[in-house]
This record gives C-alpha cells, sequence and structure tokens, in this order.
C-alpha cells in the first residue's frame, strides 16, 4: 500500500463517516472530486508543493473552490491545508468513493468482449453478477477484440475469463506441461 494511500484513509474515513451521519455522501463525494482536480492543476500542485506559505496555499485553494465546497467541505480543507496534505485529495477521493460503494452494496464491474454488447446482454450479466455477488452491479463495457469471442469479466478480486483468447491460453500452457 502506497503512502501516499496510508496518508488518505484517515481523512477519507473522517468524511465518510461525518456524510453518512449528515445523510449527504452523494454531495461530499462531489465536493471530494472536485476538490481533488483542483489539486491536480499544475499552478495549484505549485502552490501546494512549497512555492507558497500553508496559509497562502489555503486560501488561493479555498478561492479556486468557491462554492463548490460547503463549509464542512471547506473545515476538511483548512485541516488539510494546516496538515500540508492537500496534495493527497486525489487518494481521498478514491477512498471516500470505496467507501461510499462499500456501504451502497455497490461494485463495478468490468466487462470486456470481442463486440459491443446489447441493452439486453448487459442486463442479463447485470442481473446473474447482483446474484452471484449479492451487491448492485455498475457495468463498465470495453470492446476488445484481442479477446477473440465470449467476455472477461473482473469484480476487486474475481476475474472470469469466458473468452476464445483465455481458453487458447490455458490449452497453450496445458500443452507445453
Amino acid at each position: 500500500m502506497s503512502e501516499l494511500t496510508t496518508i488518505a484513509r484517515p481523512y477519507a474515513k473522517a468524511a465518510f463517516e461525518f456524510a453518512v451521519e449528515a445523510k449527504a455522501v452523494e454531495s461530499w463525494l462531489e465536493m471530494l472530486v472536485f476538490a481533488a482536480e483542483v489539486s491536480k492543476n499544475d499552478t495549484i500542485t505549485g502552490y501546494l508543493s512549497g512555492n507558497a506559505s500553508v496559509e497562502q496555499a489555503k486560501e488561493i485553494f479555498l478561492g479556486v473552490c468557491g462554492e463548490q465546497l460547503n463549509e464542512q467541505g471547506q473545515n476538511l480543507v483548512k485541516v488539510m491545508a494546516e496538515n500540508e496534505r492537500l496534495l493527497v485529495l486525489p487518494q481521498v477521493a478514491e477512498q471516500f468513493a470505496a467507501l461510499k460503494a462499500e456501504f451502497d452494496k455497490e461494485v463495478t464491474v468490468d466487462v470486456s468482449s470481442a463486440v459491443e454488447l446489447s441493452a439486453d446482454q448487459q442486463s442479463n450479466i447485470s442481473a446473474a453478477l447482483e446474484k452471484r455477488l449479492a451487491r448492485k452491479v455498475k457495468l463498465n463495457c470495453v470492446v476488445d477484440a484481442s479477446i477473440v469471442s465470449g467476455l472477461i469479466i473482473k469484480a476487486d478480486d474475481m476475474v472470469i475469463d469466458g473468452s476464445i483468447r483465455g481458453k487458447l491460453d490455458r490449452l497453450a500452457t496445458t500443452m507445453q506441461s
């Protein structure tokens, strides 16, 4: 686990717990994603990397974010600025989104296929995965011609390779043994 992830974890957890208590998880996610994008800006990164005092960096950052952050969001930014942690906002937003997905019992599943999947096929895949994973499934479908035929489904640590390319690779490995 990277150091940035470790640094970001308590901020994401605290923000998430507050957001759940305030019943404002979605608006908090929007605020954090916006603040994360601001922190990635080259000019802002320069200020946050030591080209400005902590107080100046905080004021500049809050000025750029403007009304995109509510009072509590501004308080989080102030605390992170005082601890010189604004550069980890992208990781905070990422971890917050993961906490939200867990809270919502939702998982994003990557589906790769050789051809575009119809709405009916996507619906069937989604229903089968929701039953198997006991979660709400959000599909992210991608066309990959190298698959030849079939599907590759990835959800967190689970991979289901039902592609012809995967079967041929397994056959080749078996024949070499």
